[in-house]
């Protein structure tokens, strides 16, 4: 009998990769980009930038990436954190790398991850990719957690590690400072320990009010807060992601990472645009507003919207949520459908985005129920 070819691991066949429709339609709403690319200035710093680091790609990058780091923690020292150091600050490309990497050194073969769903679809993929056992708990109807549920499936489970994004996506869900802190105990009672991981994506985001999981570091040195540079700062093509914690969890990421992971002009990328923060994060305002009117008209509509502290908008529901978003991509409108069944997610998009968006879907919605 011949053998199967190619010889891919048997867990890993017939599995499609991971990744949402890129389909060439004029309003694309549905891997929550930032709409608005960076400045003009941010264009031509980052242009000279990676100009200068050009003319050194004959020799390898800095591998400690020490400008970058120092940035970073400059950084989130003014958006939640306090003296967050150099040291305690590791990026890679994107936050996918991140949190495969956090897997790989935390996770593995007899070691257990632990999410809640609906969460991100990338999380139980990381954990097959890295051989680590993935449990989900659920969430609660207002996608919420429940305490008692997530302290007795820590028991139950023993996890090494804990996946938990703050805003959630795909619901926009932000997590309480107090559910934070409460995990964070639960883990490090566990007699191997184990760390919790708040992936605040899109952190930048969040309403007024809604504080960062930055400001307990001090307080948990299990916690990881990770970030990126994909949504607020509009740097989606640049594939930088990041992460703070404490100095011995970075240290620790340094033995499973590939060597010069993060190339030179990845870095002279990454830090001309940080010099440009105040910029590039000043359309983080009108995003936030453009959300809150969408979800407004949304529930104006009777649907039920999840609330949201990111750049997206989770609403449904439908008895065939297909049917809607395909009859919006037919009106040229292309949005996600992800989570439990009847619930779709948009991302805000400009003012004439929307728009279409809003126009699209109530054709749509007027044409369901002819």
């Amino acid at each position: 009998m011949p053998a199967t070819f190619p010889p891919l691991r048997e867990e890993l066949q017939g599995i499609e990769p991971y990744g949402a429709p890129q389909l060439d339609v004029p309003v694309q709403l549905n891997v929550n980009e930032n709409p608005y690319g960076p400045s003009p200035a941010a264009v031509a710093d980052i242009a000279a930038a990676v100009a200068a680091a050009a003319g050194t790609l004959n020799r390898y990058p800095d591998r400690e990436f020490t400008e970058l780091r120092t940035g970073l923690a400059a950084y989130l020292n003014t958006d939640g954190g306090s003296g967050i150091t150099p040291e305690m600050v590791w990026a890679a490309n994107g936050s996918n790398e991140v949190m495969l990497q956090l897997l790989q050194a935390f996770g593995g073969p007899g070691r257990t991850a632990l999410s809640f769903a609906p969460t991100y679809s990338m999380y139980p993929e990381y954990a097959r990719d890295s051989n680590t056992t993935w449990v989900v708990g659920h969430r609660e109807g207002d996608f919420s957690l429940d305490l008692h549920h997530a302290r007795a499936l820590i028991a139950e489970h023993q996890p090494h590690v804990v996946l938990l994004p703050s805003p959630n996506n795909p619901t926009g869900t932000a997590l309480p400072p107090e559910v934070v802190g409460v995990l964070c105990e639960a883990l490090a009672a566990l007699p191997h320990g184990g760390i919790l991981v708040v992936d605040e994506a899109y952190g930048e985001f969040r309403r007024e009010g809604t504080p960062s999981a930055l400001e307990l570091l001090p307080v948990h040195r299990n916690l990881v807060v990770s970030r990126t540079m994909s949504k607020a700062f509009a740097l989606a093509g640049a594939r930088l992601g990041y992460f703070a914690a404490a100095k011995e969890i970075c240290d620790a990421i340094r033995v499973v990472r590939l060597p010069y992971h993060l190339s030179a002009v990845t870095q002279a990328t990454a830090i001309a645009a940080l010099r440009h923060a105040p910029e590039l994060l000043g359309r983080v305002d009108d995003l936030r507003r453009e959300r809150d009117e969408c979800v407004r008209w949304l529930r104006g509509q009777g649907l039920q919207v999840a609330d949201s502290d990111a750049n997206f908008a989770f609403f449904g529901t439908f008895a065939d949520r297909h049917a809607v978003w395909q009859g919006l991509l037919d009106r040229g409108v292309l949005i996600r459908e992800t989570g439990p069944d009847g619930w779709l997610r948009v991302s805000i998009g400009t003012p004439e985005e929307m728009t279409a968006f809003r126009d699209a879907l109530t054709e749509v919605m007027k044409e369901n129920e002819a």
